[in-house]
């Protein structure tokens, strides 16, 4: 079941709700747990059935060794404990996301034929495996109390982040489920939390999936790009993953805040970054939280010399690429974004600033570049699109444009945008949102400073009638492939 449906906006979302605070008004606590736990498979099962019994498998074992975890204050065996925890979570996932990636490449390179399983990917297992396995670290270091099967199946499986994160830890989730005035109906967090969805169906419905169409003609059905439409391409990619991916957060955290819970902030204006590290600090912000605190802070961190530093940053972003997809590519992208915060890291050791707007050019641009990679199919499409950026297939123009630029008249060239509303409306879009994404306040900003308003009502009543008149082909999240 996808956020921007409506069986979940008018059916789920709004029975889930009525129920879940009924029986906590009746005074019925753990039934209310139990629906809200069972609406959660729900939710998920919605998408495929079958992976379901392969979502509580994990969420037993996991409780098993959280508990043993807590149960076990001392001991040699604890570390036993939390090694088993890990693989087995690392080893599902490895097996469901890169089993054919590592066995093609295999056959390759040894000219085997090792049949491949073409598994289909589970919904949301590398976010759920991050989150289980930074409970299960938690649990080791003491930060997570007792607790019952229970509520942990509520902690691994509340539906608002459940496929796509934010990914949370144990402390920050269940101290809020467990105070009473979080159990009883708070009208200004309906308020907020209806707004900030609507604000991200809005960037999902007609922003991203209006960017979508002109990037997969670009990257899937084009054989050639010249430069302005390579640049097109690109920067509509650029576009469509930022705010689908922030559209998808502002629906997580405005659902979770319907239930009195609040998520953590995971998307703040990236594309305002005026470095790589800072973009990092601003762009999936819990994934970033995780890698630093369970893999580079134990690999080392900066702790022991500058070389060590550049490597740890390095093995980080390699997973993070890897994480991300099976393929090349994405661990191009990792590769791309690791030695961009080994440079970064490097050139502040001569303290040097540089002017915010080169500052800033320089990273968004690099950052468009890298997200070619993350998008593409194949080297070929990544390629393509480069090429076209430097101008390697020619520098033409729509015949249209040449048509009031005479001075163009030579230049003209067959484009894959032939509409003249077309092509006024992309240009148009980037360069609106290029504004949008750098210099207007964030959900989270507005978040902050909601205060129920005749002008917010009214904005919400727009942004919300009209997503839902575009709503006429549901897409999923771009991150649900992740």
């Amino acid at each position: 079941m996808l956020f921007n449906s409506f069986e979940f906006i008018f059916v789920f979302l709004p029975v889930v709700f009525g129920v879940y605070f009924l029986m906590n008004k009746l005074k019925w606590i753990t039934a209310a747990k139990i629906w809200l736990v069972i609406s959660s498979l729900t939710f998920y099962g919605w998408w495929n059935v079958v992976y379901l019994p392969l979502l509580l498998t994990s969420l037993l074992f996991n409780y098993r060794i959280g508990s043993l975890l807590i149960e076990r204050k001392e001991g040699r065996n604890r570390k036993a404990v939390l090694t088993i925890g890990i693989i087995f979570n690392v080893s599902l996932l490895g097996f469901y996301k890169y089993y054919d990636f590592f066995i093609s490449n295999a056959n390759e390179l040894l000219r085997t034929d090792i049949p491949l399983l073409h598994l289909i990917l589970p919904l949301g297992i590398s976010f759920i495996t991050f989150q289980k396995i930074a409970y299960l670290v938690d649990a080791y270091k003491r930060e997570v109390q007792e607790q019952n099967i229970l509520d942990f199946s509520f902690f691994v499986t509340f539906f608002p982040q459940l496929i796509a994160g934010p990914i949370v830890h144990h402390k920050e989730i269940m101290p809020q489920f467990s105070q009473l005035k979080n159990k009883v109906i708070n009208f200004r967090n309906i308020a907020t939390g209806l707004f900030v969805f609507s604000l991200g169906l809005f960037k999902k419905v007609a922003i991203a999936d209006t960017f979508a169409n002109w990037a997969t003609s670009g990257f899937d059905h084009t054989k050639s790009l010249t430069f302005l439409e390579a640049w097109g391409v690109s920067l509509s990619y650029t576009f469509q993953l930022y705010f689908d991916f922030s559209g998808y957060c502002d629906m997580a955290i405005g659902a979770a805040l319907l239930f009195n819970i609040k998520l953590p902030v995971n998307f703040n204006s990236p594309y305002k970054a005026l470095n790589i590290q800072d973009f990092w600090r601003r762009w999936h912000i819990t994934l970033g939280r995780f890698l630093t605190q369970y893999i580079y802070i134990p690999l080392g961190g900066s702790r022991k010399g500058a070389t060590r530093t550049y490597l740890n940053l390095m093995i980080v972003f390699l997973i993070s690429g890897l994480w991300h997809g099976a393929g090349w590519t994405f661990l191009f992208w990792g590769a791309l974004h690791g030695t961009a915060m080994v440079i970064n890291r490097f050139w502040q050791t001569f303290n040097i600033k540089m002017n915010r707007f080169m500052a800033w050019f320089i990273t968004f641009n690099f950052v468009n570049m890298a997200w070619i990679f993350f998008r593409a199919q194949s080297w070929g499409d990544a390629i393509k699109v480069l090429k076209g950026m430097l101008g390697m297939n020619g520098f033409a123009v729509p015949a249209v444009v040449a048509s009031y630029i005479t001075i163009l008249a030579d230049y003209t060239g067959e484009f894959f945008i032939v509409s003249t509303k077309e092509l006024a409306g992309i240009s148009l879009m980037i360069v609106m949102f290029l504004f949008v994404v750098i210099a207007a306040r964030n959900s989270t900003e507005i978040q902050r400073t909601f205060k129920p308003s005749m002008f917010y009502a009214i904005v919400f009543i727009l942004l919300t009638a009209y997503s839902l008149m575009s709503l006429q082909k549901v897409s999923e999240f771009l991150y649900f492939n992740f």
